[in-house]
This record gives structure tokens, C-alpha cells and sequence, in this order.
């Protein structure tokens, strides 16, 4: 999740909002890729998760990362909560999933790179502590009680919300692992299309990266269960954002879907001012109660923005935020998949011919059948596989086109177009057979 935001001063006009975003507008030769990743730590000798302090922890990583290889601490008070280093930044979400967040890159093949070397940093620390990390979508086995509480005040307030709105939004906090890719649009026109190809395509995403089908220790009858969870959080925040598809959609129209999600905090001298349920709305007229005659900033409105959970959520850039994290070949692979379809202009076309004529029924029926199915779901009549080998056509055919060689990294999806099946069989399988119904091979199995 997001580190405190750096958005600007005071917001003097409602225009601004909007104008926020219009300012992530960019010609095309100053597109840029941005790859994260989450993976769980635990400790070789007893399968518990890795803790936030201790000989053995994620503390203990982060100083080696800061002595060895040149990394700057991220604090809050007293506690370490993160490193950044030329553009990168390491964070860490609820239950110490421990997130890189790339720095904005040219090509996926330098995403690949910038991938290899932070694994290998973080291996040549990492095991000869008895710690290694796994490329998974949710915790195989662990209990909620048994996941590390990180040191975050953000993360203080957002437990006890989500304990009170949906019915799975702790499980997505601290149990949960993704893997993204945030892309730049160079108009509003541009911004509107890749947003709507972006959202009707999680499914695909959802489908082809599902890593998740343990939960405490059992099949939980789902490819995805990170995807499920998403679907059980907060309906104020979550979802495929049916507006997008609308004839007036555009910047103004996802400001106002922001600002009528209720808020979680306010920002203010490193400390985070529980705001709770209350509205931006209200902040922007003096009125909030949280900090009454006091009106936002543009970083107050950049901070609600990353509060916001769609499948694909704006910014000044577009996230896709469908995929569950994975192995090294299928981290590397997401970033390949959008930037094939995002970044080259024909490709984005045929992929919004491609989604156009899908309902909002269809769309969200995909995403429910990729949850539960992966590649052999279906809705309204539309097999996610045909509609991933589609787009992963598409995909290819616009890496080929930027002329750099990216197209290889798609092959773990060709592969898994070609059988039919995704990580989350692969290991299903393997759980009734050569595993006897034990979780426990896994966690070797999914290691980076």
C-alpha cells in the first residue's frame, strides 16, 4: 500500500481535482513502466511468517539492505517502515508482505532486470538467516492471528474499518500478495480507453496469474482466493467501475466516484488523524470533523486517491490490479502483458474492439468465473481462455511491434494458454498427488 503522498498545496478550486489528474498526461516517448510486487517472508525452520523485528526479521533485512547495497530508510517515528533507492522504494503492507515498488522504466525487459537484481539482493541477506520469501496470491496456511502486525498508523486505522465494512478486508491486509503494473496515458481521450480496456480485461489478468488456491492450510475451491477476498472487502471502494463504460466518462467522472468514497485518515505532521467514514466532500468545504475550519491539499486528495481499490484504479498513471503475485517468470510477465496492450496504439484499439461489446453483467460475471476457475471460466457466453488468447495475442503482437525483444517474457502465458492451466492448478495437482493433501512442500515450491 502507499506511502504518504506528495501532491501539492492547498486546492483553492474544485477544477483542481481533475486537473490533478490531467497533469499525468504525457507524450509517448516519456511513457514509463512501474512494476510492484508483494511476497511473503517466513522463517525455513517452522513456516511462520517473518516477523517485524528480531534477529530474524524484517527489520534485521532492512539494515543489511541499507548497509550492504546502498538503500535509504523510510520512517515512521522511531520504526524503519521502508527503503528507497534511485527511484525504487521497498515497503511493507499489513502483515509484512514485503512490496518492491519499481522505479519508472523504459522497457519490460529493464523491469526483468531491476526484478533479478532486487531478488538477489534480497537472497543473499535473506538465507543465510533461514528467511526466503514466496511468489504467492494468499498465505497457504496461516492463520489471521498469526500474521505480524506492521508498525504503520495508516494500517491501525484501516483494521478496524474493515473489520466493520464487507467481510474480508483484514484477509486482503495481511494475507493477501499482488503483483502490478502502473502505465502513463498521454490524454483524457487516452486515459478513458486504457482505463476501460485495463478494467475489462482483469478477469483475463485474474485468470492467467492465479496463485492462490490454499487458505489455512486446505483448498479453498477457488483459482484466486486473493481475487474472492477483493470481492468480499468494501463495495464502496472496490469493483470494476461500471461508469467507466459510460458516454460522459473522463477525468471529472472519476473525481467524483473519489470523492463520494468515504475517507480513512488525514496526513498531518507524520502522524495519521483518524478521519474514518468521513467525507472528502466535506474537507473540501472546511467541514470535516476530523479537523473542523481546516480545508485539504493536494496531497490530502493524492492520499484519498490511493484509499481507492478498483480493479484498475487512476492516479497519474493507471494500476492494473488484477494478478496475483507468482513465480519469477510470471512477475516478470505482468508488466509484458499491459505494455503490449497499453503502449502500442493498434493494439489498444483491437483490445477495445476486442471488450467493447461486453456488458457490465459480462464483465463482472468474468470476474467472478476467473476467481473461481481461471482459464476453464466463463460468463455470458464468453470463455475467459478464447478472451485470453485474444488479448495475449494482442499483447504480443504490440511488443513486437515496440521492436525490443519484450514478447518473450509472455511466454509463461503462452504456456498456460497452450494446457490450459495456470499456477493454481499446477499446485492443486500437486497437493493431491505427490504432496498427500499437505500445504507444506509449497512454500519451497513458491519461493523466488
Amino acid at each position: 500500500m502507499s506511502i504518504p503522498q506528495s501532491g501539492g498545496g492547498p486546492i483553492e478550486s474544485f477544477d483542481q481535482l481533475a486537473s490533478y489528474m490531467e497533469d499525468g498526461c504525457k507524450p509517448a516517448a516519456d511513457w514509463r513502466i512501474g512494476a510492484e510486487h508483494e511476497k511473503f517472508g517466513w522463517l525455513t525452520d517452522t513456516r511462520a511468517p517473518l516477523p517485524y523485528a528480531g534477529d530474524r526479521s524484517i527489520s534485521a533485512i532492512f539494515a543489511a539492505l541499507e548497509a550492504r547495497f546502498g538503500w535509504q530508510p523510510v520512517r515512521e517515528g522511531e520504526n524503519v517502515i521502508g527503503l528507497t533507492r534511485n527511484g525504487a522504494n521497498i515497503s511493507l503492507e499489513p502483515g509484512g508482505q514485503f512490496e518492491l515498488s519499481g522505479a519508472p522504466l523504459v522497457s519490460t525487459l529493464e523491469v526483468g532486470a531491476e526484478l533479478q537484481n532486487h531478488l538477489d539482493e534480497v537472497r543473499a541477506i535473506a538465507d543465510p538467516m533461514g528467511v526466503r520469501f514466496m511468489g504467492i496470491g494468499a498465505a497457504p496456511e496461516w492463520t489471521h492471528d498469526q500474521m505480524p502486525v506492521m508498525p504503520k498508523g495508516r494500517y491501525r486505522l484501516m483494521t478496524d474499518y474493515m473489520g466493520r465494512v464487507g467481510t474480508h478486508g483484514t484477509q486482503m491486509m495481511y494475507r493477501t500478495c499482488t503483483v502490478q503494473v502502473n502505465l502513463d496515458y498521454g490524454s483524457e481521450a487516452d486515459f478513458v480507453k486504457k482505463l476501460r480496456v485495463a478494467l475489462a480485461l482483469q478477469p483475463v489478468a485474474t485468470a492467467l496469474f492465479a496463485s492462490s488456491p490454499f487458505f489455512e492450510g486446505k483448498p479453498n475451491h477457488h483459482r484466486s482466493w486473493r481475487s474472492r477476498i477483493w470481492r468480499g472487502l468494501d463495495d464502496s471502494r472496490t469493483g470494476m467501475l461500471h461508469f467507466a463504460f459510460d458516454r460522459d466518462m473522463g477525468f471529472q467522472a472519476y473525481v467524483d466516484w473519489v470523492l463520494d468514497v468515504p475517507m480513512y485518515f488525514v496526513y498531518r505532521d507524520g502522524k495519521y488523524i483518524n478521519a474514518l467514514g468521513q467525507s472528502f466532500r466535506d474537507f473540501l468545504a472546511g467541514r470535516l470533523p476530523a479537523l473542523p475550519g481546516e480545508k485539504p491539499t493536494l496531497s490530502d486528495w493524492a492520499d484519498h486517491m490511493t484509499t481507492v481499490f478498483p480493479e484498475a484504479r487512476a492516479k497519474k498513471f493507471i494500476e492494473m490490479r488484477g494478478a496475483d503475485c507468482g513465480d519469477q517468470a510470471h512477475i516478470a510477465a505482468l508488466p509484458a502483458f499491459w505494455v503490449g496492450l497499453m503502449y502500442d496504439q493498434t493494439a489498444l484499439d483491437s483490445a477495445w474492439d476486442l471488450v467493447k461489446g461486453l456488458d457490465a453483467e459480462t464483465r463482472e460475471g468474468l470476474r467472478v468465473a476467473a476467481s473461481v476457475s481461471a482459464l476453464q471460466g466463463e460468463a455470458g457466453g464468453v470463455k475467459l481462455i478464447d478472451l485470453a488468447r485474444a488479448a495475449v495475442g494482442l499483447s504480443h503482437a504490440g511488443l513486437v511491434a515496440r521492436g525490443l525483444g519484450e514478447e518473450v517474457q509472455l511466454l509463461p502465458l503462452v504456456e498456460s494458454l497452450k494446457s490450459g492451466r495456470v499456477q493454481a492448478d499446477k499446485w492443486l495437482a500437486l497437493y493431491e498427488g505427490d504432496w498427500a493433501h499437505d500445504v507444506g512442500p509449497l512454500y519451497a515450491a513458491a519461493s523466488l
